[in-house]
Formats: structure tokens, sequence, C-alpha cells
């Protein structure tokens, strides 16, 4: 039995831009982050996950297919990572590529080939973390809130953690222990797809296209119309329902708005949206924090800010002592650590599940 207290947390978010990994120690009940590595999509495998989003033909094969390529990137960043190891390695906890996710029909699904990974790293794999919360009735995300309370709470005080990767979710780590969260909308997911249609980029560089628009007013509040926004929680949502036909659909009246006061919009929208989510709340925030890529856009820090009225501190989790970039890869490989010591990760008060559960399926190595 493998007694190592090192594990290899690997994510691969809504953004599709590549795989987070990290190497975690949990010895001794800590959490540390040992070293960290980022492996890019090939160019190719990037587009046919993106088009693996929506329907079309031969979608089992060509998904087969694109699992096989995902898992070589995956052993590829778990190489990197085994290679600084100070020993052995107890398992990769793997997410998996998210492509659908219809927790109301009963299922998400998550392309990966686990097998393939267990055999090319030669460590245990585990994966799979979301289909026991779903089987057992819950959203199966966001599963990120246990980790972002063992890791960021403090008694006595409320904090929200955000997390803006292509969708945004916010955990709330209240002052009495309890924890709520959800996904809150689109994150990174409308503003990357808008720069990328009118600019060829992947993402908007520290939001300096969204600050040089201006945000339209009248479109705002057309996007915020989504019934997704105002449904309670327990929720969660993903591309099935934000991307770029979404925007397209309600976009009709606006043709003259120019391109930057879109993306200005956009920004305003993912804002907007997580700061309505934490005021809904109801309770006194001491400070948020924000993880995930659109830690990186000061504008859309700035404007989650102001739509908090200016009186909540805005920091990126790097003030807590873990960059925003290694927060999900190190959910993940806490998953797989509460996988092999048999510890439940899911928290039913986020998810909606029945009950706490083991999350998780293992590959032997």
């Amino acid at each position: 039995m493998m007694t190592s207290s090192l594990y290899i947390g690997l994510m691969s978010g809504t953004s599709l831009d590549g795989v987070d990994g990290v190497l975690a120690d949990f010895g001794a009940g800590a959490t540390r982050t040992l070293e960290a590595a980022f492996v890019p999509f090939p160019a190719a495998l990037r587009a046919e996950l993106m088009a693996l989003q929506g329907n079309g033909p031969n979608e089992i094969e060509r998904e087969a297919i694109a699992a096989n390529g995902l898992a070589r990137v995956y052993a590829e960043c778990v190489a990197a990572l085994k290679a600084q190891a100070p020993g052995p390695i107890a398992a990769v906890a793997v997410h998996g590529q998210t492509v659908r996710h219809r927790p109301e029909l009963g299922f998400t699904r998550q392309t990966n080939n686990p097998a393939l990974l267990a055999e090319l790293a030669g460590i245990d794999v585990i994966a799979d973390f979301r289909g026991r919360d779903i089987a057992a009735g819950g959203q199966g995300a966001p599963l990120v809130p246990a980790f972002h309370a063992a890791a960021f709470g403090k008694p006595g005080t409320t904090r929200v953690v955000v997390n803006i990767g292509g969708i945004g979710n916010i955990s709330v780590l209240h002052a009495d222990g309890r924890v709520t969260g959800y996904d809150t909308g689109p994150g990174n997911v409308l503003m990357d797809g808008w720069i990328g249609r009118h600019q060829g980029k992947e993402y908007d560089v520290d939001g300096a296209w969204g600050a040089s628009g201006n945000v339209d007013a009248a479109l705002l509040a057309v996007l915020l119309e989504e019934p997704y926004f105002h449904q309670p929680a327990p929720k969660s949502t993903g591309r099935d329902l934000f991307h770029m036909e979404w925007l397209d659909a309600r976009l009709g009246g606006f043709r003259d708005v120019a391109a930057a006061d879109v993306q200005a919009t956009l920004t305003m929208l993912t804002a907007r949206s997580i700061a309505d989510a934490i005021l809904h709340e109801g309770v006194g925030v001491d400070a948020v924090y924000v993880c995930g890529g659109g830690a990186y856009n000061s504008t859309l820090l700035g404007m989650l800010a102001a739509a908090l009225d200016g009186t909540v501190p805005v920091e990126s989790t790097a003030a807590l002592g873990i960059a925003p970039n290694r927060v999900e890869a190190l959910a993940f490989a806490w998953l797989g650590y509460r996988f092999n010591e048999r510890q439940p990760g899911n928290m039913p008060a986020v998810t909606g599940a029945q009950g706490p559960r083991i999350l998780g399926a293992l590959y032997p190595a």
C-alpha cells in the first residue's frame, strides 16, 4: 500500500488553454505545493475539444481519439512534475475535460482516458470525481468549495473565494464554518470567444481590450435577463449554456455596438453576475479572493470591486499563499488525497447531493 503523501493534481478547464499541474505534499495534515507545471494543448487537440462541446457527427469515435490525445498531454505534465518529486508519488488526480454537463438529466461527461494515463505515467490515477455526486442527486459541481474551505477558511471571518475560469463560481466560507457556493455563470468563456472572433487572440491580456471600451448598459441588461442567473442554488453550468451562439442570439438588436464596447460589457457581465451572487448571500463579507485565469485580468477585478460597492477588498489568492493559476489543480490533488484516505470530497450544501460521498475512481498503475 502506497503511504506517500505526495500527489499530482491535473486540471484542464473550460478555458481550453491547456493542462495545469501541481505536485503537492499533504503530509502531517498540511497542504504544500512543491512544484507546478503547465502544458498547452496542441492546436489540433484544442480545436477538437472545442468542437466536442457541441453536437456533431461521429462524436463517440472523435471523443475517444481526443481522450487519448488528452491523456498524452496529461502524461507530459505528469512527467515534468515527477522529475522534480522528492519521493514516490501516491497518485495522480485528474479532472478530465468537460464536454457535457447536464446534471438535470443525471449525467456529466469529462473526456479522459485514465487507464492510458496510468499506463504512460506508471502511477496510480484517480479520476471521475463528479460522477458519484451526481449519482447521489447532486450537481457534480462545483467541487472546489470543500478544498477552498480547507485551504482558505478562517474561523470568525467570512471570506469568498471566486474561481474565474471559463465559468465562474463562488465558495462562501462563512465565519461560523458553513460553506455555500455555486456556479455564477460565465467567467472568461464569452470574453475569450469575442476577442478570438475579432482579434484572433485566445484571451484579453489583463483585460486591456475590455478596458478600451465602454459598458453598454442596455446590452448588459439583456444579458442579465438569462434565467440561469435567477435560479436558486444548488446549480451549476458550463459551455452547454454559455457559448457564442448564446451571445449572438442576444446581440441581434445591438449590431451598432462597437466590438470593444461588447468586450467591456462581457467583462462587466462576469463581474456583475459574481457580485450579485455574493450580495445575494446576505452576509457581511470580510474579503474576496480570486483564483483562475480571471485573477490576472485587472479590468475584471476592478469591475468586481466596484460592483461590490467598493466596500469589500478584492485580491487574488496569492495573498493567502497560493498562486491563482494553481488553485484548481491543487484542489484535485487534495480530492485525490481524500479518496485515498476514504474521506468525502463533496459538500452536499453546495452540490445538493443526498450526503457526503467519497469521490473518484481508481486506475492502478
